[in-house]
């Protein structure tokens, strides 16, 4: 480990590994398969554009040791997510790391193919039904297998509206938003808390965040709202206080190889405000460890996505 804290320069080996990224081709998605590549892995690419992953597969093929393959995933449409884990499960014998990393932010109310707001749906009902779907083979993966769940600080702020799940009732995009990422840290939490009341080895769920890294994520609410000014300030801000996406990746490569892990963790950025600087273990909310809330929504999204885990 370098002196200044844990950096990409530490990740081990990581050859004959597989691991699914979701979001793949921009951002954070986009360096975890750098870097996880570079480090020896073969990488699964899921993307909701096909032709977008294969151009950044274009892109870092070439410089890479470890293997690329893009496969359609687009997490608002459960019929594709179902598709993406058949033909993994048919293809690929062993994952020994799922990447729930791709997600949309304080975007305009829209509804998924399914039905879903689109921020819980693709951020956490499209994350859950995909862990699921793929929870057998993580499960039997020789060694040790682990699944990461990208939320954010943002998900301080959220709550759980079981009365208004969908935001058909009231919509404020931000207030979506945290809802989606508080449901990341208690969907992490408790995976991980049931496969330990099973008796599971070798399994671990971990929730983390990558503190405030220049990305699209930020850029396609403004985009899709028209507003040529929320796009200038949001451009500025990045400019001015951002981390790259790259040092925005570390906090799930660390959550993904550190030994001193055990499950049920929130990691992310130890350095000024908790957004930007090497990767550590925190505290989240008071809500977020909620053992009750997180039982109702594991139990509401199973019914929503008609996915059963089967773990118990």
């Amino acid at each position: 480990m370098s002196a200044n804290g844990w950096t990409d320069a530490d990740l081990p080996d990581l050859s004959g590994r597989t691991a699914i990224v979701t979001g793949a081709n921009s951002g954070i998605g986009y360096e975890l398969t750098r870097m996880l590549a570079e480090a020896g892995a073969h990488v699964v690419m899921a993307t909701r554009s096909v032709k977008r992953g294969q151009a950044a597969a274009r892109d870092l093929r070439g410089e890479l040791e470890g293997e690329l393959s893009v496969r359609r995933c687009d997490l608002a449409d459960l019929d594709s997510v179902r598709a993406f884990t058949s033909d993994f499960i048919r293809d690929f014998e062993r994952l020994d790391v799922l990447f729930n990393n791709a997600g949309v932010m304080a975007i305009p109310r829209s509804e998924t193919a399914d039905g879903f707001e689109t921020q819980f749906g693709v951020n956490h009902l499209g994350h859950f039904a995909l862990t699921g779907l793929l929870f057998e083979r993580l499960r039997e993966t020789p060694g040790e297998s682990r699944v990461l769940t990208q939320s954010s600080g943002f998900h301080q702020r959220g709550r759980i509206d079981f009365d208004d799940l969908q935001s058909e009732a009231s919509y404020d995009k931000w207030d979506a938003y945290a809802q989606s990422k508080l449901a990341n840290v208690l969907f992490a939490y408790e995976l991980d808390r049931r496969v330990d009341r099973a008796g599971i080895e070798g399994l671990t769920s971990v929730a983390t965040h990558p503190g405030y890294a220049d990305t699209n994520l930020q850029r396609r609410g403004p985009e899709q709202a028209g507003s040529q000014l929320r796009l200038w300030l949001m451009k500025a801000a990045n400019a001015l206080f951002a981390q790259s996406p790259r040092k925005g990746a570390w906090p799930m490569l660390y959550a993904a190889t550190a030994e001193e892990l055990t499950g049920g963790e929130y990691v992310g950025p130890t350095g000024l405000f908790n957004m930007r600087g090497p990767p550590g273990v925190q505290s989240s909310s008071d809500r977020s460890s909620d053992e009750t809330l997180a039982k109702r929504l594991w139990d509401v999204s199973e019914g929503l996505t008609g996915i059963d885990f089967e773990i118990e």
